[in-house]
């Protein structure tokens, strides 16, 4: 056995605890959305945090051993080794800025409250359809990469992988935005009832 073959499992491995995570992460929004009671979303949160540790250490063992992989195996003519990277590292910021906030101001919110019904605020916080689009798109783009890993294109075949990818996570996010209008014209409604 050698050390790239070890370093393919650390990959693969990677790449396991990183879906692992994102399945508790989908299972944990998609419930958030639907939970009518404090109770459940405080669990919920919970889960997600700690699956968010999972996600972090696969993604540390990935870039590892992919970086290992990539100097002594592929070498730089393995442009779609770029692509899969530069991708991956514009992921980031969707988990830091749009989805972790999100979710802790749930959490926080959650906490602070008694157990019961959830307030107006937080079941705006719960279905904010900014959470679920930044999952979405988040886990497009990992397949993106995934497909790219499995074929490894050409560079444009790469990058139109990654551009379909993100394209197919933002249109499956597409009805989470006309929901959010139909609450707002319902409860503009119910404010303003005709006399």
């Amino acid at each position: 056995m050698n050390f790239y073959t070890l370093a393919l499992f650390a990959h693969v491995v990677g790449v396991i605890g990183i879906f692992t995570g994102l399945g508790v992460w989908i299972f944990g929004i998609w419930a958030l959305r639907q939970a009518e009671r404090v109770e459940p979303v405080r669990l919920l949160t919970t889960l997600i945090a700690a699956s968010s540790r999972l996600v972090v250490g696969g993604i540390l063992i990935l870039g590892a051993a992919g970086l290992y992989m990539a100097i002594t195996v592929w070498g730089s003519q393995a442009t779609w080794i770029i692509v899969a990277t530069i991708t991956f590292l514009l992921l980031a910021p969707i988990g830091l800025l749009i989805i972790d906030p999100r979710v802790r101001a749930i959490s926080r919110a959650a906490s602070n409250l008694p157990d019961g019904p959830l307030s107006d605020a937080l079941t705006a916080c719960t279905r904010d359809p900014l959470l679920t689009a930044g999952l979405n798109l988040y886990v497009a783009a990992l397949l993106g990469i995934v497909f790219i890993m499995i074929n490894k294109p050409a560079t444009t075949e790469a990058i139109l992988s990654v551009v379909v990818a993100v394209a197919l996570g933002l249109l499956v996010s597409l009805p989470l935005w006309s929901a959010r209008a139909r609450r707002g014209d319902a409860r503009q409604v119910a404010s303003h009832p005709r006399r």
